[in-house]
This record gives C-alpha cells, sequence and structure tokens, in this order.
C-alpha cells in the first residue's frame, strides 16, 4: 500500500447528490440495478438521519486512527468521511471529538467499516453515523495509510468523490460519473412507486397491479374453501 494523500480529488456535483439523497438508500439501490449497497453490516448507530455528501475516503489499519485525523484536513463542507481498514476491525476507531472537528468543516457524517464510540453524544449533537461495530476500545495512532485513495467496504469499491448516500436502511454508494444518471432512474422510480402507492390507498392489490395473480396457478398455488385443504 502506498502511504499518501491525495489532495482535492473531484467530487460530484453537490446539488445532484442531494437530489439523490431525497429518495433514500433503498429507491437509489434499486435505481442503480440494485448495486451500490455496502450491505446489512453497516447499520446506522442511531435512527432518523438522511444524508447525502461526497466520499472524503481513508484507508486505515486496524486498531489505529492516525489517518482519520489526517483525512480532516482534506475535508469540506458537503462531505462524508469514509473510513475502511486493511483488515477487519471493531475497535473504537471514532468518536465525540473527531465529530466535533468534522462538523466545524461541515462534514456530513461517517461511514466507517470498524467501529465508533461514543454514541450518546453523537446523537446528542446531531451527528450521523454508520458503522459496523459500537466499541469502547480505543486505538492508537501509529501507522501510516492513506486518504482520498480507492477503498472497499462489503466488496464494494468508493472512490474520493463518489456519492455517497445513507439513511436508516444503510448506505448507497454511486459513482461519481453515473450520479446524474442515476438520479433520473431515481426519479422515475419515485413517479412510479406514488402511482403504485395511490393505487393500494384506492384498495387495489398488489396481485393484481403487478401481474402476478395469473402466475399463481403457474407456481402450483391453489385457493380451497377452509377445511377442505386436507383434501
Amino acid at each position: 500500500m502506498r502511504t499518501v494523500v491525495v489532495t482535492d480529488p473531484p467530487r460530484a456535483d453537490l446539488e445532484t447528490v442531494d437530489a439523490l439523497a431525497g429518495h433514500g438508500v433503498a429507491t437509489v439501490h434499486e435505481a442503480m440495478g440494485r448495486t451500490g449497497y455496502l450491505g446489512p453490516g453497516i447499520r446506522p448507530v442511531h435512527l432518523g438521519s438522511r444524508v447525502g455528501g461526497t466520499a472524503v475516503t481513508v484507508l486505515s489499519w486496524p486498531g489505529d486512527n492516525l489517518m482519520i485525523h489526517v483525512a480532516v484536513e482534506q475535508c469540506r463542507p458537503g462531505d462524508i468521511l469514509v473510513v475502511a481498514t486493511t483488515s477487519p476491525s471493531t475497535d473504537g476507531m471514532f468518536g465525540e471529538l473527531f465529530a466535533t472537528a468534522l462538523q466545524h468543516r461541515g462534514v456530513r457524517g461517517l461511514v466507517i467499516n470498524a467501529g465508533v464510540r461514543d454514541v450518546a453524544e453523537l446523537h446528542a449533537m446531531g451527528f450521523p453515523v454508520w458503522s459496523a461495530a459500537v466499541s469502547a476500545q480505543g486505538t492508537v495512532k501509529a501507522t501510516p495509510g492513506a486518504v482520498n485513495v480507492p477503498v472497499s467496504i462489503a466488496g464494494r469499491p468508493i472512490h474520493p468523490g463518489d456519492a455517497i448516500v445513507a439513511d436508516d436502511d444503510g448506505v448507497v454508494c454511486v459513482p461519481r460519473e453515473d450520479v446524474a444518471t442515476v438520479l433520473a432512474a431515481a426519479e422515475a422510480r419515485a413517479a412510479k412507486e406514488e402511482a403504485t402507492r395511490e393505487a393500494f390507498r384506492r384498495g387495489e392489490l398488489g396481485l393484481d397491479r403487478y401481474g402476478l395473480r395469473d402466475r399463481l396457478p403457474e407456481l402450483g398455488i391453489e385457493y380451497v374453501k377452509y377445511g377442505e385443504q386436507g383434501q
């Protein structure tokens, strides 16, 4: 691994990212063809946040948060800090003090495939975090890593400047060059879902709206009267 800090990488257009965030993780994930999701192992440490931003990436050694300190200087308003480790770790690499420094710089949240701590304080200060673990275990500041290089979480590559959308459903990453295309697909999906929502409010069944009723016999599903099911 090259221990390097890349400065000022290109970022996705923040206005477009904000529009993406309005649709939420599930819709964006579906609009991308069910790709980009960082998996169920990355969870919000407290519920109720929905954010979008541009990735500043960090590659750290497990149990060592030196490169998070280095990365703070590279952050600017609208960013989301994305931290990956070179091997699995659950140590609490991030807490209230880091969040205070990042809030000052306009950073919108943290995504990390390791542990965080000070959860109550993070909640109180309104700094959203998505992590793989919560742990009081501390870390050292000793091993060089990298900032603003490609990283991977749950097999999903994340490049500096990519769009990150995060909410109670988890986290999705949209490649920087695909943001406008994915937004258009998300808007179309949202319009389709609104039409379906109105149909359900009128009492229409998913069986009929999705054309599922005619498929049931093909799948061997039968309707029988009560008491006849054992015959």
